[in-house]
C-alpha cells in the first residue's frame, strides 16, 4: 500500500507511483489504436452511409458508471472491513498483553511470541504466502508442530487457549479475569473469521464479468462513435474516458481482495510489525524492529 504525506494538487495530477495506470497502460493504449484506425478509416467509413451516433453510448455510459460505481462502493466495503478488522486485531493483542502482564508478569514473554505468532500466521494465511521464516524466527523449537498443520494460524490461537486454561487450572487466575481474558481470544477468532470471509467470498464472478466485458466492448466502439465529429481530437476524448472506466474496473479488482501486495492493498508487512514493535515494548524489550516508513515500508506490503 501506497501511504504518502500530502502534496500539492498540481503535483497529485502527475503521480505514476501508487496509480493504477501502470496496470492499464497496455489496454489504454490498445483503445488508442482504435482510436487511430477510427480516424484513418474515416473517409471509407463515411462512404457507408452508416452512422455511428453517440446516444447510445450516453446512456450506455451512465448505466456502466452507476454499476462501476456500485461495484466500486462494494470493493471498497470488503477493504474497509479488512482494515477495521486488523485494527481490532491490533487492540485485542495491546489489550490481552497488559491483561497477561497485570496478572501473570512472569508469562508475559511466551504470550508475546504466541501473538506475534498468530499475526504473522494470519498475514501468510491470508496471502497464501509461507509462514516458516516468521513462524520458526517467534516460535524456534514449536514451530515444526505449528506448520505442519492445515491450519497453522488456527493451531497459534488453540496454544493461547490452552495456556489461558492452564492458568485458569492453577488457580492463578480469578473466574472474572478469566472471562475478560477469554473474551479478549475470542476477539482474536472473530478477525480470522472475518478475513477468511473476505477471502472466501469474492463478489459474484458474473456481476464483475459482465462489467468487465461491457466497459471494454464501450471503450473499443466508443472513437468510431465520436470520430465524425472530433475527427483528431478523438484520440484525446476517448483516451480519457477509457481511462475513466478502466481506472475504476482495475481499482475494484484491487480492493476486492484487499491482503496482497498490490499498492493499494493493506500494508500487512507495516501492520504486522507495528504489533510487533507495541507488544515488545509493553514487554520491556529493547530490541525492536525498525518503524514502518510511509512509501518506502508500506510500498513493499
Amino acid at each position: 500500500m501506497i501511504i504518502r504525506p500530502p502534496r500539492h494538487w498540481f503535483l497529485r495530477l502527475f503521480a505514476w507511483h501508487g496509480s493504477v495506470l501502470p496496470s492499464i497502460m497496455f489496454r489504454l493504449s490498445l483503445n488508442l489504436l482504435m482510436s487511430l484506425a477510427a480516424i484513418l478509416s474515416l473517409p471509407w467509413y463515411e462512404t457507408l452511409g452508416v452512422k455511428l451516433t453517440l446516444a447510445p453510448f450516453s446512456l450506455l455510459g451512465v448505466s456502466i458508471a452507476i454499476f462501476l460505481g456500485f461495484r466500486n462502493s462494494v470493493a471498497y466495503s470488503r477493504y474497509t472491513e479488512a482494515r477495521q478488522l486488523w485494527g481490532g486485531l491490533l487492540i485485542a493483542c495491546r489489550t490481552l498483553q497488559s491483561q497477561v502482564m497485570a496478572v501473570c508478569p512472569g508469562e508475559a514473554q511466551r504470550v508475546t511470541t504466541l501473538l506475534l505468532a498468530f499475526c504473522y500466521s494470519l498475514k501468510h494465511q491470508l496471502r497464501h504466502s509461507d509462514p516458516r521464516p516468521d513462524i520458526e524466527r517467534l516460535l524456534g523449537d514449536d514451530a515444526e508442530d505449528i506448520l505442519s498443520r492445515r491450519a497453522p494460524t488456527n493451531m497459534v490461537q488453540l496454544r493461547m487457549s490452552q495456556w489461558l486454561a492452564e492458568r485458569r487450572r492453577s488457580g492463578e487466575l480469578s473466574d472474572i479475569v478469566y472471562t475478560h481474558m477469554d473474551t479478549t481470544l475470542l476477539q482474536l477468532s472473530q478477525v480470522v473469521g472475518g478475513c477468511e470471509r473476505i477471502v472466501s467470498m469474492p463478489i459474484p464472478f458474473a456481476y464483475g464479468l459482465l462489467l468487465h466485458r461491457t466497459v471494454y466492448l464501450f471503450c473499443s466502439l466508443l472513437p468510431f462513435a465520436l470520430v465524425v465529429d472530433l475527427h483528431y481530437m478523438t484520440l484525446l476524448v476517448s483516451g480519457f474516458i477509457s481511462y475513466s472506466f478502466l481506472s475504476l474496473d482495475t481499482l475494484a479488482e484491487e480492493l476486492e481482495m484487499p491482503f496482497g501486495y498490490a499498492n493499494n492493498h493493506l500494508p500487512m508487512d507495516a501492520m504486522c510489525t507495528n504489533i510487533e514493535i507495541n507488544l515488545r515494548e509493553m514487554n520491556n524489550q529493547t530490541h525492536l524492529p525498525d518503524t514502518p516508513v510511509p512509501d518506502r515500508h508500506y510500498r513493499l506490503s
